[in-house]
């Protein structure tokens, strides 16, 4: 039969030799026996189970785990569950950092945007980040309100072309008159801006939001805290700021 010194079962299996001394001292993979000189002996049943060992450390399994696994008289229903914990655990990382890798992309494309750049505007951009669901919420909430409006407008202006009737499309343009200025108050008053000079998060007056240039993220604006007046980053403000 035949044996392996400690050194010749560590490069069989790919592993250092202080690996395979320290699974001995955890007591998963004691040597067979000792020579006349005391050096540690290892059979080919040892090296099946180093091989084993290896397996389950590459798919994440503790020592404690694989030393319950190989200690089971039936480690068929213990290594399904094992297994089943390994996997929702995985899982969980792989969230957490898909998690990480968004928002390491929301950052730099954030910092692409930043100019000039600083340390605060990573703040910023991280408070933007942070808000998004908030503010995506806000615009699904007016979506959602404007959708009646807007197939108002579909259907009067198809009543008009068809049959001649305009009233119905006047009724359309008070009642749309109406909700572009409740929408529009509602909307300012549940957003904010950062300023890019001072990094202060505020809300301007109506008037100036309302008539304001802008993009799709941002509103030229004056700040109210430093008095700068260039686009500002368009956030959901957290409770108690920007009041």
């Amino acid at each position: 039969m035949s044996k392996y010194t400690t050194g010749e079962l560590a490069k069989r299996c790919g592993v250092t030799v202080r690996t395979v001394q320290y699974y001995d001292t955890r007591g998963i993979l004691s040597p067979s026996e000792l020579s006349e000189g005391g050096r540690r002996l290892y059979t080919q049943k040892d090296l099946d189970k180093l091989r084993i060992i290896c397996f389950l450390r590459e798919l994440g399994l503790s020592i404690d785990a694989i030393s319950q696994l190989l200690s089971e008289e039936d480690p068929g229903s213990v290594i399904t569950l094992l297994l089943s914990q390994q996997e929702e655990q995985l899982k969980k990382e792989i969230a957490d950092r898909q998690v990480q890798l968004d928002k390491l992309a929301g950052l730099r494309h954030g910092l692409k945007a930043a100019e000039p750049f600083s340390v605060e505007s990573i703040g910023d951009i991280a408070y933007t980040m942070t808000n998004r669901k908030d503010l995506k919420r806000i615009h699904m909430n007016l979506l959602l309100t404007g959708l009646p409006v807007t197939l108002l407008q579909l259907g009067s202006i198809a009543l008009w072309a068809l049959t001649g009737k305009w009233q119905l499309f006047a009724v359309w343009a008070a009642v749309a008159v109406v909700y572009g200025v409740v929408g529009s108050r509602y909307y300012f008053e549940h957003v904010a801006y950062i300023c890019p000079k001072c990094h202060t998060v505020f809300r301007p007056g109506f008037k100036e939001a309302f008539f304001a240039r802008h993009t799709p993220s941002a509103r030229r604006l004056t700040c109210t805290a430093c008095g700068h007046h260039g686009f500002c980053v368009e956030v959901a403000p957290e409770k108690g700021e920007a009041e």
